[in-house]
């Protein structure tokens, strides 16, 4: 049995660690340089680092922010925001990013997703998925829909499809994002983690909503994720790494134990 990950969230505008609720009313919190050392030594699986506004504002990623990460921890490391091309993924693996986490622009041109996977491997490209919930209808029948943009633009793709067409294309593993869970503290969108889990063979990390140890195990063990990432319960140090790894080892989740 494969370990369940724990993968630290860093959301960074304009160089700070930010964090806010359903993709809104950010507020600035600190150093993420600082808050990827903390979680390094106490323990984190992975850091994922996202520029939350690059594509918005049409811009490149930090990447003098990236290297800074990258110097101070010692684990896989994801970096997404503002990739628009081949060339972006390269910028990012040479600043120290093991995995490149396309999103927004992979949904305008899912090329991105092949060519990333033939020239650097599917193991270094992450299919950055934001959804929300929706009205079933016809071209929606899961009721989640693919927004793209921070959540300001509705796609027309349904989630399932979507995660489907990403594997097709070589993305080897997905980071799912809840926009209606995000940064409410209230617990992953388990439902929605199993479906996407159920639909493909490569590896889901969960995202948005944890707030307690035992969302981390609602969502590894009946929502069936690969792997939780967390940001709010760690950021506003509320429990520790080790404290969350604990508790799941506690009750038979499998975890890398080095604290």
């Amino acid at each position: 049995m494969l370990s369940k990950r724990i993968i630290a969230c860093l959301d960074v505008r304009d160089g700070k660690l930010t964090k806010g609720i359903r993709f809104r009313g950010n507020t600035d919190i600190g150093d993420p340089v600082e808050a990827a050392r903390i979680y390094y030594e106490q323990g984190i699986d992975e850091i994922v680092f996202y520029d939350i506004t690059a594509s918005s504002e049409g811009r490149n990623i930090m990447l003098e922010v990236v290297r800074r990460v990258a110097e101070t921890i010692f684990i896989p490391f994801s970096v997404g925001g503002g990739i628009r091309s081949v060339e972006d993924m390269r910028a990012v693996i040479l600043s120290g990013a093991e995995k490149v986490s396309v999103n927004s622009e992979a949904v305008k041109n899912p090329d991105i997703i092949d060519e990333g996977a033939r020239i650097f491997g599917s193991q270094c490209v992450v299919l950055g998925m934001d959804v929300k919930k929706v009205a079933a209808r016809p071209e929606i029948p899961s009721g989640y829909e693919i927004v793209i943009h921070g959540g300001r633009i509705y796609t027309g793709w349904d989630a399932l499809q979507w995660a489907k067409e990403g594997e097709r294309r070589g993305a080897g593993e997905i980071c799912l994002n809840s926009i209606d869970a995000d940064g409410t503290q209230k617990g992953y969108e388990n439902d929605l983690t199993r479906l996407v889990s159920a639909a493909v063979g490569i590896p889901v990390i969960a995202s948005g909503g944890a707030g307690r140890p035992e969302h981390l195990y609602a969502v590894l063990t009946r929502g069936e994720a690969d792997a939780a990432l967390i940001a709010s319960i760690v950021h506003y140090r509320t429990y520790s790494i080790g404290e969350l790894k604990e508790y799941l080892h506690e009750r038979g989740v499998k975890v890398r134990r080095e604290w």
